[in-house]
């Protein structure tokens, strides 16, 4: 099964690719920082289609599993990740074919922030959006993050998740 990551945060060595590198270590993927990808927001009339959201999408539609990684910003995920979400509507207006080829996809979430828990609604669009494409949504993994990234704190519970994860997308 490949998998494609895709990270959105403001910082591109921050905890959450601290944590995209962690799950990395037990599992092969892909990565897709959108702070490489020139995306606008999304535009009614379209007159984004030059940036690089059709290259990016076209690239992951390749793939049979998404991560979505994000830091917890103001119980939301992060306007990165939030612009991406947002452009997901031309695959439903402008690209429907390319929109389509993610019905029976898998995704998932790796998440960090400074909470001990991320908020109840934090996961909801995620799962939501995964629903209206068509996609299987398995789980999220959050990694409390108090100061910098703990590898250790972490390691055996990203494993546990890991495991968790590949057995999921085998049924």
């Amino acid at each position: 099964m490949t998998t494609a990551i895709i990270i959105g945060s403001s910082r591109s060595q921050g905890n959450t690719r601290q944590l995209v590198d962690l799950y990395l270590a037990h599992q092969a993927a892909d990565v897709f920082d959108l702070a490489n990808f020139d995306l606008s927001f999304y535009d009614y009339q379209h007159r984004n289609s030059s940036d690089d959201f059709s290259i990016l999408i076209e690239k992951l539609a390749r793939y049979q599993h998404i991560i979505f990684a994000s830091p917890v910003y103001w119980y939301a995920m992060s306007a990165q990740m939030k612009v991406f979400f947002d452009r997901l509507s031309d695959l439903l207006t402008i690209n429907q074919s390319l929109g389509r080829e993610l019905r029976g996809r898998t995704c998932a979430v790796l998440a960090t922030g400074v909470d001990e828990n991320p908020p109840a609604c934090f996961e909801q669009p995620f799962k939501l959006t995964a629903n209206y494409l068509g996609m299987r949504y398995s789980d999220m993994f959050y990694a409390a993050c108090a100061g910098d990234f703990m590898v250790q704190q972490h390691q055996a519970h990203l494993s546990k998740y890991v495991a968790k994860e590949q057995k999921w997308l085998a049924e």
